[in-house]
């Protein structure tokens, strides 16, 4: 049966994932950042943006939401916790305060993972920094962990298989602009330019 607490907690872990560091930093200097670099509210967007200082403020509030989402989950119903995994990931990526227009969720199912198996998580972000290194690109790493995690999530957290072939899905899908990109050689490299100060 499905409790009132379980209700309550997927709602807190969505709203959670509408917060948008990104879109509040860009606002402070009179930006849309879903009008700025490639239109995304994201940790990379905000580096190619505002610069170093924002991009860290905006990586480490997406992965703390995705944490705190499974933490009170944990606290409060921990028979919630994968939902509320999920439903903080969608809530970043299809924020309803936002129009639906967010993320593409990397750094919050980063935070999640995080919550839930940590080990996990540092699997996950090995394959993102191998082919971030590799490429010199972010896109290839998020695109490289889309294909692969629900393979890791099968092998070491097999209960959250089917929700995480779901988030799969939305981060390579959030990516096909920048895998046709990548295709037709158009996807911009990491250059020093993004790290200056702003």
């Amino acid at each position: 049966m499905i409790s009132a607490e379980f209700i309550a907690v997927i709602v807190i872990a969505y709203i959670l994932g509408n917060i948008s560091p990104s879109t509040i930093l860009a606002k402070r200097r009179g930006m849309d950042i879903k009008h700025e670099g490639s239109g995304n509210a994201g940790t990379t967007n905000t580096l190619r943006v505002l610069g170093v200082h924002a991009a860290l403020i905006t990586l480490v509030v997406d992965i703390g939401k995705g944490v705190l989402a499974v933490m009170l989950a944990r606290w409060i119903c921990p028979a919630a916790v994968m939902y509320c995994a999920l439903a903080a990931f969608l809530g970043h990526v299809f924020p309803v305060f936002l129009k639906f227009k967010g993320g593409k969720g990397v750094a919050v199912a980063f935070g999640v993972l995080l919550a839930m198996n940590w080990k996990l998580a540092l699997a996950a972000f090995g394959v993102v920094a191998v082919v971030v290194v590799l490429t010199r690109r972010v896109s290839p790493g998020s695109i490289a962990i889309a294909v692969v995690f629900p393979l890791l999530v099968y092998w070491m957290e097999p209960d959250f298989f089917y929700l995480s072939i779901i988030m799969a899905l939305i981060v390579f899908f959030k990516h096909w602009s920048n895998l046709m990109r990548l295709i037709h050689g158009e996807e911009k490299p990491i250059t020093a330019s993004w790290f200056k100060k702003r």
